[in-house]
């Protein structure tokens, strides 16, 4: 028996961050051969497809003949480009949601604002329940706080956004001025 839970969060460390750890390379859209990466997590293919299929997050995507997977955001990586092209303007949802601990948002609040970090961008949801359950993983850090952000506004004044393949807004950085309410 194997768990799931483990295979799909070691898949997203790899994918995501740390393609080494297990001796596989990424291509600069972040595809790997599905083959190497089966035989080098020690798994089945049809445990890979039942850990990509079953995922809540949609956070891999397989290419469209099924030989290469990847992560369809959240890497770390710098050489890592996914190729996602900036949503045009009047397609921008007129308000995005980012969930996070009180104590994260406090400090976002109090300063310029939501930072990429160690990431290659921001993310941020487009509804308050997913992004309420994003919050709600480090409820170590406070209780859930969502910002609401003026995306429209944003999109308008020159701002990229980005559409990952499971639906995750992406953008490079959202100042403080954009952000029009928090919730918990």
């Amino acid at each position: 028996m194997y768990d799931v839970t483990q295979i799909s969060k070691k898949l997203s460390y790899v994918l995501r961050h740390n393609p080494d750890s297990i001796g596989i390379k990424l291509d600069p859209q972040g595809w790997t051969d599905v083959y190497d990466l089966i035989q080098k997590m020690n798994i089945s293919l049809a445990q890979l497809q039942l850990v990509v299929s079953n995922n809540n997050k949609k956070r891999f995507t397989f290419s469209p003949d099924g030989t290469k997977i990847r992560a369809a955001q959240g890497h770390s990586l710098k050489n890592v480009d996914l190729g996602y092209q900036p949503v045009p303007v009047d397609k921008v949802p007129l308000l995005l949601y980012h969930g996070t601990p009180l104590n994260f948002a406090n400090k976002i609040l109090s300063s310029i604002g939501i930072q990429k970090m160690n990431r290659t961008h921001v993310h941020l949801s487009g509804d308050v329940q997913t992004a309420k359950k994003v919050a709600e993983r480090r409820t170590d850090e406070g209780i859930p706080v969502i910002l609401v952000i003026n995306s429209a506004k944003m999109a308008e004044d020159g701002i990229k956004f980005f559409l990952a393949d499971n639906g995750v807004w992406l953008t490079d950085f959202v100042d403080v001025k954009y952000i029009i309410e928090s919730r918990s």
